[in-house]
């Protein structure tokens, strides 16, 4: 089985950036974290950050033929990256957004995501652990379904 991690604009700031809101740890230790739990739960993540919106289209489009599921923190595309939102749609993979903050307990304009409507699920609010619940949900939900059909 094998998982998308996909980081949206600024995730490559974390462990520099507003600690108090996004943690202390890098963008490098949480995929490492996530990848220490990939391995355990016996599946495949590939990791990816961009600050571009074209080139995290382009990556869901180039993988979604080899993967199983989709992790996503959009960053700032969560409130308005709607061609983000439409190959994730075109991927025709099960999504899981997460937030390492709680979108809902910050500005009111970060409450609305067009990520969520075509996600499975979203985690808010759990800093990097969020990642780990994601990532343990999405491989339990994948495991109980029956094998997906054609690319």
């Amino acid at each position: 089985m094998r998982i998308l991690i996909v980081h949206g604009p600024n995730l490559n700031m974390l462990g520099k950036r507003e600690e108090s809101v996004y943690g202390r740890q890098t963008l490098d230790q949480i995929d490492a974290l996530v990848g220490k739990e990939a391995q355990a739960l016996g599946v495949e993540v590939v990791t990816f950050q961009s600050n571009h919106e074209g080139a995290l289209v382009d990556f869901v489009q180039d993988q979604a033929g080899s993967a199983h599921g989709i992790i996503i923190n959009p960053g700032a595309l969560t409130h308005y990256g709607y061609s983000l939102r439409d190959a994730l749609v075109d991927s025709k993979l099960p999504v899981v957004e997460v937030h390492l903050s709680s979108i809902y307990r910050r500005e009111e304009w970060r409450a609305r995501s067009v990520i969520a409507p075509i996600a499975r699920g979203q985690i808010s609010g759990l800093g990097w652990r969020g990642y780990m619940s994601a990532l343990q949900v999405l491989v339990a939900q994948l495991k109980e379904e029956p094998p997906r059909q054609g690319p």
